[in-house]
């Protein structure tokens, strides 16, 4: 059984050959998992991670902020944002990827600590879609992203997507390479859009093929997730 730094070494091996020289980062995503595996991911050198559940990751924010608080992590939101849990999100991370509308990042603009940088945001698109997925359409994006620019504590970065979880490698290329045509665009327009979070564990050689600049990566490096333990 390969360990966790294992993992990311091979991990990191595979974006080196898919990347082709462009700078992707990994984003380790440690959703379920218990500080002691994101310990073991940061002696290995990953230092970027992505949480899905407000009121978990704020306690490893927090136990990480106290035991090793000259480690520079960086952590992403990658979950569902809804508008309770907004406050302590906008307080203790430097990314979300997961804003669908203005709502949302006006909320995060207004509870942004003054003494904490702006807070770096993807809009979250629903490429494919799907009734079940969270995410804004393309034709909403278009009035969405200006709406964004507003918000003096926000930054925006980017794009992020969720493929159809059962697609075929072409299916799930066609919506990154869709996807790469939309970044593209909107920064033919003048946002300086720097980011594409896009590719999970079972597609990311995929995702930095079409173009991602950023990938998620959770069971491949930590295991299988127990999702009835409690952190």
């Amino acid at each position: 059984m390969s360990s966790i730094s294992d993992n990311i070494a091979r991990i990191r091996e595979n974006i080196f050959k898919a990347a082709h020289g462009r700078e992707v980062k990994l984003l380790a995503v440690s959703k379920t998992f218990p500080c002691g595996a994101i310990a073991e991911a940061i002696k290995a050198g990953q230092l970027c991670f992505g949480e899905n559940y407000a009121q978990e990751a704020v306690e490893k924010v927090d136990f990480f902020h106290l035991n090793s608080p000259t480690v520079p992590l960086e952590w992403h939101f990658i979950g569902p944002l809804q508008s309770n849990k907004t406050r302590m999100v906008a307080e203790h991370f430097q990314w979300v990827q997961s804003v669908d509308r203005f709502k949302i990042a006006r909320r995060l603009n207004d509870q942004r600590p003054l003494d904490l940088p702006p807070l770096n945001i993807l809009v979250e698109v629903n490429i494919d879609e799907e009734d079940s997925k969270s995410g804004v359409s393309v034709n909403e994006l278009e009035d969405l992203l200006p709406e964004l620019m507003t918000l003096p504590r926000l930054r925006l970065r980017g794009l992020m997507c969720i493929p159809k979880a059962q697609a075929s490698e072409l299916a799930k290329r066609k919506t990154f390479a869709k996807m790469k045509t939309l970044f593209d665009r909107f920064n033919n327009q003048g946002f300086k859009l720097d980011t594409l979070s896009m590719g999970m564990s079972a597609d990311y050689v995929w995702a930095i093929e079409e173009g991602a600049t950023l990938v998620r990566v959770g069971s491949s490096i930590f295991g299988q997730r127990n999702y009835s333990s409690k952190i």
